[in-house]
């Protein structure tokens, strides 16, 4: 296997250029993503997105086409507004696609003859997703007012009415606010939309189809008769405290919908078979709990039943895919910091590894014979690969990033592992400066990752570079502790009601790891995390003065005024209830406990639309820093939520990130 891992690095590595990496020059590598074969599987259609940081960061997505056997891709659409999700239609003489040209997002087709793209749609708040039901219909993802459906005027009327009046914002359940979004009102639903007519509400009702959490805009599918939809719906009272999305059929031309799977968690992702007579999808068994592991099921619409086909693989099933004969089942899984490529027969059995890596995006030729994907690494961004569908024969179908990654050195990242608490073994990946000399010693950087159910893998980041870092002179150290996905359900499993505990534990004896090197200088070392990462950092901060300074972007302070946030679900599991049922373990675990203990030199950086982690959380931490008489600094960005997005603040992030960093443990 480190054979084939080295080969797959190989295939994506540009040559060894002269130059180290910076976050400006790292804005001009392209980003590629969504592929989608076409249905004789001659071509691929991917989106492509360029960021133009003179012009302020502006960023555009276009389509581009390239033959599935290799050559030149060729653009497919050039308008100044961002064009994506390409897909074919089911007899592959034209393209739909979502484009902001004219506002919101909306449906456009372009004959791949030739010709100029066609707008099908015009919702007043855009298309959130489509898929085609047939050659001349459409079934889309929006979100409306539900007494309003598919009477845009209605909806248009009402929106515009309550931007003239008070902007006061009332609210008497929840879930009132999402990511960095406050409900105003509208609920997603289904519409069936022929290319010629008018809309028609498939899901009507108060509830959203797909719903808003775990699963995403892609939680429907229609069969391939385009007589049927399947889509995901949470129907419990509360949404906020529930992850209890179940899996439901309608026809096309109308009616009641009718379940079809009910797990205690989420049923998802589901995917017909080409003959239409199965729906594959995934789903977890434990209510509440977002991390609990995704088991691949095969309902039968036939029969009734549900067959689970992966109960004994120990592993987060995802991306699913059927093979054209409805005899296997394609599917990507965290395995050991990578995602591989999996194949399952659909009526059970041991589940198959084709190829390690970290794919994502799988499709399959109409023959079955070729499998498409995209495929990044810890050195190279995504790209579009093709292979048998027997794992042979991995190509390269696009380079568009080759010419830029010439410039820079990047060092591949190396996998080690060590002893974590309770003797556990703990993987990690460490990345060296790109002239680096055996010989010198350098300052450690250690990098503690979200989730706290995520993990570090061998994948390209925009957001949290290692490269980057290693550019700046940093051996970066990253552990994937309890918590990571891609070592079974238990490790994940064993963070829970245990911030502070053994994954803390894990960190350290991975910080003792990484400052035995014989090129790491001890005494110069760092760590900066986000989110959950963000937490340990502030954890970090009150039970130990080894690192010389601590950057905590979006972290936990305060547990109990963490209850602030909007999935509520997440606090309840991992803290056995709210803060007045288990006030014990809130008390236990909360980094504001140990302030006293403060004495890191520490960066505090927060975006004020991160209701996930609410800004309050850093301003509390910055805010006890200062009491307490430690080097500190605060940085907000008041555009960004969870996540710095936007390329002038990504490439402003990493300036005060590395400026921070520097001035403590370089002096």
């Amino acid at each position: 296997m480190r054979a084939q891992a080295v080969f797959l690095s190989a295939l994506l590595a540009a040559p060894l250029g002269a130059a180290p990496i910076t976050a400006t020059e790292m804005m001009k590598l392209r980003r590629l993503s969504d592929p989608s074969v076409s249905p004789d599987g001659k071509w691929i259609v991917y989106a492509q997105t360029d960021v133009d940081l003179p012009n302020g960061g502006a960023r555009n997505t276009d389509l581009w086409l390239v033959a599935a056997a290799g050559g030149e891709p060729r653009r497919l659409t050039s308008h100044p507004k961002s064009d994506s999700r390409g897909r074919f239609s089911p007899d592959g003489k034209r393209l739909a696609f979502l484009s902001s040209r004219d506002g919101a997002p909306q449906v456009y087709t372009i004959e791949l003859a030739g010709g100029e793209p066609r707008k099908i749609t015009s919702f007043s708040n855009g298309i959130a997703s489509f898929l085609w039901a047939d050659n001349q219909t459409l079934v889309v993802a929006a979100e409306v007012f539900a007494e309003c459906g598919a009477d845009d005027a209605c909806n248009k009327k009402k929106a515009d009415e309550a931007a003239k009046g008070s902007q006061a914002r009332v609210y008497t359940k929840l879930l009132y606010r999402h990511w960095d979004t406050w409900d105003d009102g509208r609920v997603a639903h289904l519409f069936v939309v022929p290319l010629e007519g008018a809309a028609r509400d498939l899901t009507p009702g108060e509830r959203d189809v797909p719903p808003y959490s775990l699963g995403g805009p892609d939680d429907f599918a229609v069969s391939p008769d385009g007589k049927e939809v399947a889509f995901s719906r949470n129907d419990d009272p509360v949404e906020a405290t529930s992850t209890n999305a179940e899996l439901w059929v309608i026809p096309t031309s109308g009616g009641e919908p009718k379940k079809i799977a009910g797990s205690p968690g989420y049923d998802g992702a589901p995917r017909y078979s080409p003959d239409g007579t199965r729906i594959a999808f995934h789903a977890q068994m434990r209510a509440g709990y977002e991390s609990d592991r995704w088991r691949l099921m095969v309902y039968d619409r036939k029969s009734g039943q549900t067959a689970n086909l992966t109960e004994a693989f120990d592993r987060h099933v995802d991306d699913l895919t059927w093979s054209p004969d409805s005899k296997s089942i394609f599917f990507l899984a965290s395995d050991n910091a990578r995602e591989p490529i999996f194949v399952v027969p659909a009526t059970g059995g041991a589940p198959k590894k084709l190829l390690d890596g970290s794919f994502g995006d799988v499709s399959v030729s109409g023959d079955g014979r070729t499998l498409v994907a995209t495929l990044t690494s810890l050195t190279a961004p995504s790209e579009v690969v093709r292979l048998n569908a027997d794992g042979t024969g991995l190509a390269r179908v696009t380079k568009v990033n080759d010419g830029v990654l010439a410039d820079f050195k990047l060092r591949a990242a190396e996998s080690v592992t060590y002893t974590g608490a309770a003797g556990k073994s703990i993987q990690a990946w460490i990345v060296k400066p790109p002239d680096f000399d055996p010989a010198k010693k350098y300052p450690l950087l250690v990098l503690i990752h979200g989730g706290p159910q995520g993990v570090w893998g061998d994948a390209w980041s925009f957001r949290w570079n290692p490269q980057l870092f290693a550019a700046a002179g940093y051996v970066v150290f990253q552990p994937n502790p309890r918590g990571s996905i891609g070592w079974g359900q238990a490790l994940i499993d064993d963070v829970n009601q245990d911030w502070g505990g053994k994954a803390y534990e894990d960190v350290m004896k991975g910080t003792d790891y990484a400052e035995a090197l014989p090129y790491v200088e001890k005494g110069r070392t760092v760590a900066a995390g986000a989110s959950y990462g963000g937490y340990l950092v502030n954890w970090i901060a009150g039970h130990t003065d080894r690192f010389k300074a601590l950057v905590s972007h979006d972290g936990i302070f305060d547990l109990t005024g963490m209850y602030a946030t909007e999935e509520l679900w997440f606090n309840d599991w991992e803290f056995k209830g709210p803060p007045w049922q288990s006030p014990e373990l809130y008390a236990k675990l909360t980094p504001a406990a140990s302030v006293k203990s403060f004495k890191t030199p520490t960066l505090v950086i927060h975006g004020e639309l991160d209701y996930r982690v609410p800004l309050e959380q850093g301003l509390g931490m910055y805010n006890a820093l200062q009491r307490m008489g430690v080097p500190s600094k605060l940085l907000i960005f008041p555009d960004e939520n969870h996540w710095v997005l936007k390329p002038v603040n990504s490439v402003r992030w990493y300036k005060e990130v590395l400026d921070w960093l520097d001035q403590w443990s370089k002096k």
